[in-house]
């Protein structure tokens, strides 16, 4: 590919963990088309960290496929990382771009049971973009490791989320092992944390108001972050923090840690065969099956053969 031409504009308007497993097949969009300015067309937050790290060069503010894209240049190639279509290809071909990369059509096929880093790279390969898992990794700090373990108790939906006392109970088993215990979670996890901070004691910090890029440095610096199948497992996988990952409705399979599976311990009691659903209003039996003991063993033994992963990441 040439670096002439218009500019790239990619749709992703989703969330956290959706943006990261999609920053392989950005970097692939780079490749593919070089010295291209690249728009990433998601939730501000989200794209504006990545636009500071690097991985792209502008953000259009974008919540799901509700509105119309404001986008008013011309001569520009399109790439759907969003899904599989029609809805998302037409509100590309709604830009009037000169090409529309994404599934069907002209396109590669859509598979299902494909990891969601693999699907993105592959439809970004079909265009010229070499991409792969090892794309995934992201340096969000320079400072050094700490020794907190961060746990985050959070997530979307009642079904990705362990339950309350299970999180103190875990925590004050980790302070009873000497480790330093943080909670974290976003703007709408406060109440949460607090409650489990209650349970577990006064000895459990919790982190106050951050923005993204201060959770994701928080998580790049952390010695070991326990959390369920959210956005801050994907950080953790990017930024090499070793995790202990709580998986329910859904099959680590397809959203779990695609690189440096040394690191992480994923922890699931579910079948392939028999998806839950991942928002859901109830907690997936599959994470309720997750054992307090088990967790605390699990983080035991990756502080115990990870003292130092300072190393891991790279931009």
């Amino acid at each position: 590919m040439t670096s002439g031409g218009g500019d790239v504009l990619v749709l992703r308007a989703l969330g956290l963990g959706d943006a990261l497993t999609g920053v392989p097949a950005l970097r692939g969009v780079r490749r593919a088309w070089p010295g291209r300015w690249l728009t990433l067309a998601a939730p501000l937050a989200v794209g504006s960290w990545l636009r500071d790290l690097g991985v792209v060069d502008d953000v259009l503010d974008t919540h799901g496929l509700d509105a119309a894209l404001p986008w008013r240049r011309s001569g520009h190639v399109a790439v759907n990382l969003h899904g599989s279509g029609p809805q998302s290809h037409e509100l590309l071909r709604a830009t009037r771009p000169v090409r529309l990369v994404g599934f069907g059509g002209d396109g590669p096929p859509w598979r299902s049971g494909e990891h969601e880093v693999d699907r993105w790279c592959r439809l970004v390969r079909s265009a010229g973009g070499a991409c792969d898992r090892e794309d995934l990794r992201l340096e969000a700090t320079g400072a050094p490791r700490s020794e907190e373990v961060l746990l985050h108790p959070g997530a979307a939906s009642a079904a990705r989320r362990w339950p309350a006392e299970r999180w103190a109970a875990l925590a004050r088993i980790l302070v009873a092992g000497g480790a330093p215990v943080l909670l974290t979670g976003g703007p709408g996890e406060a109440r949460l944390c607090r409650q489990v901070r209650d349970l577990a004691g006064p000895e459990v910090g919790v982190a106050g108001q951050t923005s993204l890029a201060q959770l994701a440095e928080r998580v790049a610096r952390a010695r070991l972050v326990v959390c369920g199948d959210t956005g801050v497992a994907h950080v953790a996988t990017a930024t090499g923090t070793p995790s202990v990952l709580l998986f329910g409705p859904t099959s680590p399979r397809l959203w779990g840690p695609a690189i440096d599976t040394d690191l992480h311990t994923v922890l699931w009691h579910g079948s392939d065969a028999a998806p839950g659903d991942p928002h859901g209003a109830v907690i997936d039996p599959a994470l309720a099956a997750i054992s307090v003991d088990e967790v605390a063993e699990a983080a035991a033994a990756l502080l115990a053969h990870h003292p130092d992963t300072a190393s891991r990441a790279s931009g």
